[in-house]
Parts: structure tokens; sequence; C-alpha cells
């Protein structure tokens, strides 16, 4: 074929030629195709097939007309996505579906933002269904001008928009004593991480005026179970927000609508969703939910009552058990990825260990860094098809190192388990498999 002829061929349109045309035109140029992939990849090879049926024939979807514009007014994923769902299970329940946890599938999402559909949820009475007309927030206590909002006038106030995850402090404490779990989604599905709206606390409190003796506030909830929590009134002033926008929308149901509590980087239960009120106080209140439950039990056996910042964590979320090598040849490159993130500031480093960690090499770092926020990595390697334990370390901006598992044992005990944030360990088996282990040294 000379440059001319090779010229005329590819400023053909395929998909008008006759078919016999159409099988000849892509022979010919499946070489080039080939080539050009190759040469811009650093990934696992492509092959391409010219008579493949799904190059050759029409797609039976595009020959007829598709779904109505109009057919959603609220739009659905892809029947083909039927697998990327939350999921429960009876383990993580008291015996109903009213006081339990639904995981984020980890495993199935992309960069930083965490779907609505998808955001993981917890719930202590069932999800509550309120009547935005008539929610009211009350704020009281010591406050020179106390009052009560509506939704409407609650909305006048400034608002910002901030990326910040949320995580249940109980995250990672399904398999604190052992693998339990052989997949990414119960292991560390207690997380997600949102785009949200609303207004800074300290812009409604420079406007009703905060008394000097005020060091704590209460945050409570409406729904059946009325969670409560006391937080100090540093964190109140530093960046603690009420939100009812999550990702260009109204927040969910599930995630406190028509208003939450956001406080950034602290533990997912002091993030009071269906917030009716917030008092202010010179000492903290013992609620039930910083007493009985939400403190970090010591090896002495006493436990720490208040302990909020969420420790730095990462995780490898390719491969994992959900999301195998078992397709990869022995010299395809693959990309090691995941997710590293911390409540007290911003990802600075994640490392990556192929061995079990007798070795560790630098990652890179993938798109935004954010603080107090999703942070993603990446390291690309080349298939050898030998065994291998895959392990993610990361470290923050205030110089907090993520532990191994024995280090954290001997700082804080196996009795409590919120708090747990060790170096996740998946095999990946001579096959590609990949299961959930735990490293000790």
């Amino acid at each position: 074929m000379s440059k001319k002829d090779h010229v005329l061929e590819i400023d053909k349109r395929p998909d008008s030629l006759p078919q016999n045309s159409r099988r000849e035109f892509f022979k010919k140029t499946a070489i080039y195709s080939a080539s050009a992939i190759s040469a811009a990849s650093i990934l696992a090879p492509i092959t391409l097939k010219a008579d493949e049926p799904e190059i050759m024939d029409l797609a039976e979807w595009g020959t007829k007309l598709g779904d109505r514009v109009d057919k959603y007014t609220y739009g659905v994923p892809s029947l083909y996505e039927h697998n990327n769902i939350r999921r429960v299970n009876d383990l993580l329940s008291s015996g109903d579906r009213y006081a339990t946890v639904s995981m984020s599938p980890l495993h199935q999402q992309e960069g930083i933002i965490t779907p609505n559909g998808l955001f993981f949820s917890r719930s202590h009475g069932g999800t509550a269904q309120i009547d935005p007309n008539k929610w009211r927030l009350m704020i009281h206590g010591l406050v020179e001008k106390p009052l009560v909002l509506t939704l409407q006038q609650l909305k006048r106030y400034p608002s910002e928009s901030r990326i910040h995850f949320i995580e249940c402090p109980a995250n990672g404490s399904t398999g604190w004593r052992g693998p339990q779990f052989n997949n990414l989604q119960f292991v560390k599905g207690m997380m997600s991480c949102a785009e949200w709206t609303g207004v800074r606390l300290k812009t409604i409190l420079d406007d009703l005026g905060l008394k000097p003796n005020a060091q704590w506030m209460l945050a409570e909830g409406s729904d059946n179970s009325e969670m409560a929590r006391s937080i100090p009134v540093e964190k109140v002033l530093d960046d603690a927000m009420l939100v009812w926008g999550q990702n260009g929308e109204p927040l969910r149901p599930e995630q406190g609508y028509p208003v939450r509590l956001l406080l950034p980087g602290w533990e997912g239960n002091l993030n009071v969703k269906w917030i009716k009120r917030l008092e202010f106080a010179e000492k903290p209140w013992h609620s039930k939910e910083e007493t009985s439950k939400y403190t970090m039990l010591q090896p002495s056996g006493k436990a720490i009552e208040f302990f909020w910042p969420m420790e730095v964590n990462s995780v490898i979320t390719s491969p994992c058990p959900e999301v195998p090598w078992t397709d990869l040849k022995v010299g395809d490159w693959v990309e090691i990825s995941g997710i590293a993130w911390s409540g007290r500031g911003t990802i600075k480093t994640v490392d990556i260990s192929l061995d079990g960690g007798n070795n560790w090499t630098q990652a890179s770092i993938k798109g935004l860094v954010l603080p107090k926020c999703w942070t993603r990595f990446s390291y690309i390697i080349k298939w050898d098809g030998k065994k291998k334990v895959l392990l993610s370390r990361a470290i923050d901006d205030s110089g907090h190192i993520q532990p191994t598992i024995d280090q954290l044992i001997k700082n804080v005990g196996v009795e409590g388990i919120y708090h747990r944030n060790p170096i996740i360990g998946w095999e990946v088996t001579k096959k590609g498999e990949v299961n959930n282990v735990h490293v000790r040294s």
C-alpha cells in the first residue's frame, strides 16, 4: 500500500461503506490503530481484531430510538451497573435494619466524590422523613440573641461549598481481630466523600453573639434516636458547618435532610443528622453516645471519652477482592490505586509495598489534594505472575504516619473498636486472586 493509498483509505467513512468494504477497511487500518495505541499506552497491551462482531456489526442500540429524554424526571444509573450499590450485613445490625450501617462500594467509585445514592449511611433509629416546611432549628444557651430558624431563614446566611469526607469511627472494626470479610466494601465502606453546601457556624454565631463562658455546644438531632453530642467551641468556630446541600442537590433523607451538622475530619457520629437544636454551655453534657458509646477503650480498661479527629489512613481499592487481577497476563502493565485521608489535615505522601512491608516505594498523588478530604494515589507495575502482599501507608502534613497492626495494638490494645487505622493488606495470588490478610510484624 502506498502512502497515497493509505491516506485515501483512512479518509473514508466506514458507516457509509457496504459490508464487504467495511470489512476490508478495518483489516487494512487495524495494524495502524494497534501500533498507535501501543505507543500511547503504558498499561496492558490492547489487541484489535478486525472481524469481531462488536466492530463489524451495527450495535443493537444504534438501530432504534433510545429512551425518551423525559422518561426519568430524576436520572438513574445504567441497568448494567446493578452491582454498584450500598450493602448491609446482619453482623453489623442490631437485629433489624433501623440501627445499622449501609456500606459504600469503594471499589466501584471514581475520583474523590461519592455519588449521593452510594454515600454510606449510619442510623440509630431509622431514616427520618422530615417536612422541610415544618423543620426548625433552635440555637440557645450561652448566646446573646437566642433564636429559632426556619430552613428559608437559615439559607439567608452566606453559604459556601467545601469537599470533605465523613467516616464512621468504627470503620475498619469489622476485621480488627482478624480478617472477617474478604471484600473491600465491608472492610472500609463506612466512609464517603462529598461536596457540602451550607453556612459556617461561626457566621451565625458572629450574628448572635457567643458569651465568653461558652465552652461547649450540644448538637441534637430530631430523629427517633435524638442523637446528641458535645462539641468544643474551638471546633465550632474553626470549620463547623450547617449543611443543606450535597453534591449540588439537597441532602438525601439518610444524610440528614433537610439540614445536618458537618465537622470536617471528625468522627461521623459527631456530624449530627436531622439537626434540631444547638445549645451552648460551660461544660459537656456526657450524653449516651459519648459515654457508653463512641469512647476509646485503653489496655488499662479505662476509656478516652472525647476522641474526635479521624486518624491518617489509606486503602488500596484496586486491586482488592472485588477487583482482582485474574485477567492479567505476565508482562502486562497494571495500576495499583487507592484512597488516602486524614481528619487532621492534608495527605502529604503515600507509600506502597509489594512484599508485605519489607520494602516501600512512594506512590504518585493524583488529582486534587485537599484538607480533610479523600486523596487518590497510584503506582504502576509490570505483572510478573508472582504472589504479592500489597500494602499502603499514608503520611499527613501534621506528621502522623499510618501505623502497622502491631504498632496500633501496642498503643491502644485490642478491646476498642473505634479509630482503627492500621495498614491494610491484600494478598495477590499467582492467579491474580485477591484476599484480605493481616500482616503482623
